[in-house]
């Protein structure tokens, strides 16, 4: 029994304090340059196709033999590279996400806009299972939105995860004490419950938040009053249902978004489709989601990093969070 309280123990320590220990590096190879690979065609005119799957973060993906660029790193080094190339005259995010950390999206929206403001290229936008929330959240800049027949999108909305271990603390004799400056200082702390007062405040930020997130869609996709009403619920949609709502464009699949690119940028049948990725792959098609991404190596002999699927981070997500797992 006492060793289970004190794994127990161990794992609350671990919880709040975010505590890591060194980490010892067998291997460090720098990561492959980008490489520019095509799907298919033969012009001179390009159609980039973007790969934007798994949570929206800004963080790396950490493992035990390998850390890969965060999803954010990937998009924009795509897009850095892309306003090199004059050829490029559209580009396809296939997008399969339930969204991700505010922040995260909020550069991704402020990237995707950026590029488009400064090169003219047209943007399109295939949805593949889910497009959520943060997933949504970027596809606004696009000139054209279009999701498969049975996506998932819409969840127009915040959410805030905060974990709270006060109760398992009592249950084990465990107490912790905090000094503070200011009475507010740590609002939100895992080791006690809010205060009215703070959870007053807290869901003035995440009004805050939302209310962004709103604005923003009304700015891109004008909608219906009676939409716009359904939609700030933040409920989810079928591709049916967003379509009626004004949330996408089309319906369809993402050859039919190829398509659309083409018929929008005012491209040839034969312009070329291209991907960036670090390494050629055999096969390579569409439905690839490699994406950008580029592997460091490493062995990490020390490491107890929780792991992100405990879904336990604290802060502030425009996330569907029933489909994070999926999406890991």
């Amino acid at each position: 029994m006492k060793k289970y309280y004190f794994m127990i123990t161990l794992c609350i320590i671990l919880l709040v304090s975010a505590c890591s220990f060194p980490k010892l590096g067998l291997f460090n190879n720098t990561p492959e340059p980008l490489k520019e690979f095509t799907l298919e065609g033969a012009g001179k005119d390009k159609i980039l196709l973007v790969s934007v799957t798994g949570l929206i973060a800004d963080n790396r993906k950490k493992g035990l033999v390998s850390e890969s660029p965060s999803m954010v790193e990937q998009v924009v080094a795509q897009l850095n590279k892309a306003q090199k190339d004059e050829r490029i005259k559209a580009i396809v995010f296939k997008i399969n996400s339930p969204g991700g950390s505010i922040t995260a999206s909020d550069v991704l929206y402020h990237e995707i806009s950026s590029f488009k403001e400064k090169t003219r290229c047209k943007i399109v936008v295939s949805m593949m299972d889910v497009a959520a929330s943060g997933a949504y959240y970027i596809s606004l800049p696009a000139d054209e939105i279009m999701a498969h027949p049975t996506t998932i999108t819409g969840s127009v909305g915040v959410i805030s995860i905060h974990p709270r271990v006060s109760a398992l603390m009592e249950k084990i004799g465990l107490d912790v004490d905090v000094e503070k400056s200011g009475k507010h200082k740590d609002m939100g702390s895992p080791f006690r419950n809010s205060t009215i007062e703070e959870r007053k405040l807290m869901q003035q930020l995440i009004n805050d938040f939302g209310e962004r997130f709103i604005g923003l869609v009304q700015k891109h996709r004008k909608l219906e009053p009676q939409a716009l009403a359904e939609v700030s619920t933040a409920r989810i949609f079928l591709a049916d249902e967003a379509l009626k709502m004004r949330l996408i464009d089309k319906i369809g699949y993402i050859n039919d978004a190829l398509a659309d690119a083409r018929k929008i940028a005012g491209l040839p049948d034969d312009s070329r489709v291209i991907v960036y990725r670090a390494k050629e792959y055999p096969n390579d098609n569409y439905y690839n989601v490699t994406g950008g991404a580029s592997t460091n190596l490493h062995v990490s002999l020390i490491n107890i990093d929780l792991p992100e699927s405990l879904g336990l981070r604290a802060g502030f997500y425009y996330l569907w969070p029933q489909a994070a797992d999926f999406a890991r």
